[in-house]
């Protein structure tokens, strides 16, 4: 009976596994978190901000869900000084739920929460400082381009972007 359940628990868990759709993105996002809010420890005014470049994974919870990770990387210098720059470490949990499907056209909604590790560099001194990072983009969409690739657009607010855009892939 031992060996019978274990044999049943293992054809259940190879079966959810091999249904389980994961996917990996990469996007950019501009205007991040960071640079709109005082995540620079008031230093100053920021003179250069390129974005952010975030790569994430995404496991297939239920039929409309998606739960995952992301790692976003991002940086600044200051005006007051050219030795001054902060560079941007972002750890997040994310969950992405769809709205809208049709053909090729998927609308979602995805949000985020996790940490943003400052590394500050003032010529040779430097330090870290922790902050809260978050991700709300409620108009999201994404088409595919064949059965394994898909490019994606975010609208909304936090730590990867006012909006991001980029390349998704399925596992």
């Amino acid at each position: 009976m031992k060996k019978v359940l274990i044999a049943l628990l293992a054809v259940i868990g190879l079966t959810i596994s091999a249904q389980a759709q994961t996917s990996l993105q990469f996007g950019y996002g501009g205007y991040t978190q960071m640079d709109a809010c005082d995540m620079h420890d008031g230093i100053g005014n920021v003179n250069t901000a390129w974005g952010g470049v975030t790569a994430a994974i995404y496991f297939q919870a239920l039929p409309k869900l998606q739960l995952g990770a992301s790692y976003t990387f991002s940086s600044s210098s200051f005006k007051h000084t050219d030795d001054c720059n902060i560079y941007y470490h972002v750890i997040m949990l994310n969950g992405k739920y769809d709205y809208y499907r049709k053909g090729i056209l998927k609308m979602y909604a995805h949000v985020g929460i996790g940490a943003d590790i400052s590394h500050m560099t003032f010529g040779d001194d430097s330090r870290n400082k922790g902050y809260f990072a978050f991700q709300v983009s409620p108009v999201c969409a994404e088409a595919s381009i064949s059965r394994s690739a898909s490019l994606f657009g975010e609208l909304g607010f936090g730590a990867q972007g006012l909006l991001q855009v980029g390349v998704r892939f399925k596992l």
